[in-house]
């Protein structure tokens, strides 16, 4: 990661697949991370870790690669204060917030780059995705490569995509400046 970057960032896209794998791409580019994933459930979550205490293995990684902890009924507030407090002794924190809701800290956007009339008119920055002859970004970010079907079916499956370009254009977002 680049001096000055944030060890926490949520990504947020109007792509419902963007929005499930990009999370997971940035977590993987940072090398060892936890995923914060507010979509999905499982045993242990970030309001039960709150409301229990971390165990050892929660608070840093035991090894590398990529962590996930589903968030769970937790008040944002308090989620927040948690995250970043794990986020003094992982990596990187990559957090995936609920659809329903953002994130208040620092988020990166991920938006597709449709064609034409469709494409965005937003001035903002953001990773950029071409999606099919595309159009260029009209604002200042990383633009990815074309995203396969591979790359999107191991993702979905909780697999790391063997030699992914696609997940490796991510490593510049650790250093950029998303405020």
């Amino acid at each position: 990661m680049g001096k000055g970057s944030s060890r926490v960032l949520a990504v947020q896209s109007p792509d419902p697949v963007l929005a499930t794998i990009a999370p997971f791409a940035l977590a993987l580019a940072a090398g060892t991370a936890l995923v914060v994933d507010f979509e999905r459930s499982g045993p242990r979550s970030l309001a039960e870790l709150e409301a229990d205490g971390p165990r050892l293995e929660e608070l840093a990684p035991g090894r590398s690669g990529v962590a996930v902890l589903p968030g769970g009924r937790i008040d944002l507030g308090v989620a927040v204060d948690l995250v970043h407090r794990l986020g003094d002794s992982w990596p990187a924190v990559v957090v995936r917030p609920p659809a329903a809701g953002g994130w208040p800290g620092v988020t990166v956007p991920v938006l597709p780059l449709y064609p034409g009339r469709l494409g965005p008119r937003e001035q903002i920055a953001a990773v950029w995705q071409p999606i099919g002859s595309g159009s260029r970004p009209p604002g200042p970010g990383p633009v990815l490569p074309r995203l396969g079907r591979r790359t999107i079916g191991a993702l979905l499956d909780g697999r790391v995509p063997p030699r992914s370009r696609w997940v490796k254009a991510w490593t510049p977002v650790w250093g950029l400046p998303w405020a």
